[in-house]
């Protein structure tokens, strides 16, 4: 009788415990302005919900052959502050640049005929 008992009372618990023990899975968000505005030195533009970074510094970038592509969007609005960002601004680049695409990875500004290389920043 005892072993019924134990079994009307334990395989509920086991079975409930069970469901409830899913593996939790790992919530990856795209880095925010708000992330990147904490550097001082941060030149950032945010597009189609993406934080663009420059990435005249970085040394495969600087060494990547593209080829430009078509425009994808344009700077609309200046700020440094990350709660004013929205879909077409940045904080350094000036109203009015025109973002293009490449045959790469590497996204171009074009200020003052100079073309400036700028990498989405994408989590995972």
């Amino acid at each position: 009788m005892l072993r019924i008992i134990m079994i009307i009372i334990f395989v509920p618990i086991f079975t409930l415990t069970g469901c409830t023990e899913e593996e939790e899975k790992a919530v990856t968000n795209n880095p925010t302005p708000y992330e990147f505005l904490q550097n001082e030195n941060a030149d950032i533009f945010l597009l189609d919900d993406f934080v663009f970074s420059n990435a005249t510094n970085i040394e495969w970038v600087q060494e990547e052959d593209y080829t430009r592509g078509d425009e994808i969007g344009e700077i609309s609005y200046q700020s440094n502050n990350a709660k004013d960002f929205e879909n077409g601004t940045a904080n350094k680049l000036p109203v009015g640049t025109k973002i293009y695409e490449t045959d790469t990875q590497v996204y171009i500004a074009i200020v003052d005929n100079r073309e400036i290389p700028y990498l989405k920043m994408v989590e995972g």
